[in-house]
Parts: structure tokens; C-alpha cells; sequence
């Protein structure tokens, strides 16, 4: 095949770090624990019988899962009966966190941007992808900014045919 009729890779020659920030998400199950579920008729806690539930808990069932915990139910939880649960559960859970789903994604998500390594950016020129199959919590792209914007020459967001410029350094 002649030169001229040469099929090249413009994005693959351009240097363009394409970085996908699905590849950060922490693998593992997801499990949330209703604390309406160790309340008396749903409503109250008495601490003998929070105690008994919280003791009858096989942990097995949350190892190496990512746990969160919420009260889909309107009453007041005491503190310390989110530190008697979580101290039951976390040394099988990889990380237990208070809210809902979507509170512990964010957590994850946040402590996955902060630990990962960006030093093979430095200098470069980088498109964020901004379609995926799975949900990615909106702050985890604002907390990515915050740590690409000090190191690259110039970060995008969508797709290499169809790109919005961020930054340019």
C-alpha cells in the first residue's frame, strides 16, 4: 500500500492520554444495612435488643464487600449504635461509610482519585471520557480536575472525535 493511501491513527499519534475514570472504581459488592431492621416495631432502639441483633450478625455475609448504612425509617439513632454495628462489621467489610449508596460511591470514588498515581500525565495531553456503562459520582470529575489541572499541558472531557477543551497550560 502506497503512502498516500496510508490508514493512520491521528489520535494515537498525537500524543492524547485517553484516561477512562471507570477504571478507578473500586471492584466489590455493594451491601446496605437498614438500621430500621434492628429497631423495636421499626421505631425505637432499645439497646438490649440492638445488641442481640447487631451480636446475631454473620459477618461472613459482608466480607470484602463495600458497606453502607442508612435508617429508611423517621427516629432517632444514638451515635453509638453506628459505632456498636460498624465495629461489628468492619474487619470482614473492605470499608464501611453512613449514608446511602450513592454517599458511598462518592467515598470510594474520592478515596480512589487521591491514592491514584497521575505522574504517567505529567506533560500530556489528556481526554477524560465521558461515556460509560457505569455511573461515575459527578464530584469524582471535579476532584479529577483538581488533580490533573497542576500536571498536564491539557485536559479535555468527551470523546476523541468530539471533545470540549478544559484546560491549557
Amino acid at each position: 500500500m502506497s503512502e498516500e493511501f496510508e490508514i493512520r491513527n491521528k489520535v494515537a499519534e498525537s500524543g492524547l492520554i485517553n484516561f477512562d475514570l471507570t477504571t478507578l472504581l473500586p471492584k466489590g459488592e455493594r451491601k446496605g444495612i437498614d438500621l430500621k431492621d434492628f429497631l423495636w416495631q421499626e421505631m425505637i432502639l432499645k439497646e438490649k435488643d440492638f445488641r442481640e441483633k447487631v451480636d446475631a450478625i454473620d459477618t461472613e455475609q459482608y466480607k470484602d464487600t463495600y458497606v453502607y448504612i442508612y435508617n429508611s425509617v423517621d427516629t432517632i439513632i444514638p451515635l453509638w449504635a453506628y459505632f456498636v454495628l460498624t465495629a461489628k462489621i468492619t474487619d470482614a467489610a473492605k470499608k464501611v461509610v453512613f449514608g446511602n449508596r450513592e454517599d458511598l460511591e462518592v467515598i470510594l470514588m474520592h478515596n480512589a482519585i487521591q491514592t491514584h498515581d497521575f505522574e504517567e500525565m505529567r506533560g500530556k495531553r489528556v481526554l477524560v471520557k465521558g461515556c460509560s456503562d457505569k455511573e461515575i459520582p459527578e464530584n469524582a470529575y471535579i476532584e479529577l480536575v483538581e488533580q490533573l489541572k497542576p500536571i498536564v499541558k491539557s485536559l479535555m472531557f468527551g470523546e476523541a472525535c468530539s471533545n470540549v477543551p478544559i484546560i491549557k497550560n
